[in-house]
């Protein structure tokens, strides 16, 4: 009965530090909105009063302007909302551009399908490799100036010497020709052909994590740090 008794107490407790978690999330996101894209929030007042002058519109052609209006001002706040998500999301990206490990800021974002390691190869001009693995195989995302490509085909080697038969991806961060865009590296990634199942990707993670050699320790340097980068 005390154990019962226990969990009745903690249960609110717990439910009030998620709802103060995603009550910060969202000041952070308006935070950092309003800083990258400051006319942003004078678009979701504009929308939102827009989406409810249609209802009401359509509710006084319909002889029920009143109704239509209650019904139409959640309607109206999530629209509002739904902006507004778009906006941070470009905002955070925005955010770290340009910075060193943006790219890794990006992939370790990605929830499910893939984990990543950042910085597995690093040039003394601070060019930099980081390893994701998933279901497409070992992907190799790249990022800096025109040393990357020799990093990529370095680490490429390392890893079709040590891991024979698994796909290994190449891709460039940048907005160049031939590169993928920060903002689109996560939906590339999730759009690669599947490979692998998912007891090779279990064992390539093993592999991999059971040689530490592999791995090189991140440089110093003006690392991305407090982004939360959006979760779709």
């Amino acid at each position: 009965m005390a154990l019962f008794g226990r969990k009745k107490k903690n249960a609110p407790v717990a439910a009030d530090g998620q709802a103060a978690s995603q009550w910060q999330t969202v000041k952070d996101a308006f935070a950092l909105t309003r800083k990258e894209k400051p006319l942003s929030l004078l678009y979701m007042a504009l929308i939102f009063v827009a989406v409810l002058i249609a209802g009401i519109l359509l509710g006084s052609a319909l002889g029920h302007p009143i109704y239509f209006a209650i019904i139409f001002t959640p309607i109206s706040v999530l629209a509002a909302f739904f902006f507004f998500t778009r906006q941070a999301n470009s905002a955070a990206f925005s955010s770290i551009e340009g910075q060193l490990g943006a790219g890794a800021s990006v992939l370790m974002a990605i929830r499910r399908g893939f984990s990543t390691t950042p910085a597995v190869n690093v040039s003394r001009t601070q060019d930099m490799v980081h390893r994701s693995v998933g279901r497409p195989g070992i992907v190799l995302v790249g990022e800096g100036g025109q040393g990357v490509r020799a990093l990529l085909q370095d680490e490429k080697r390392k890893m079709e010497r040590f891991l024979t038969g698994v796909p290994v991806i190449e891709v460039v961060v940048g907005n160049n020709e031939g590169q993928i865009s920060l903002k689109k590296l996560q939906r590339h990634l999730k759009k690669l052909p599947k490979k692998l199942s998912n007891n090779q990707v279990r064992e390539v993670r093993n592999r991999l994590k059971a040689v530490g050699g592999l791995n090189m320790p991140i440089p110093k340097g003006p690392m991305p740090k407090g982004v939360r980068m959006p979760k779709r």
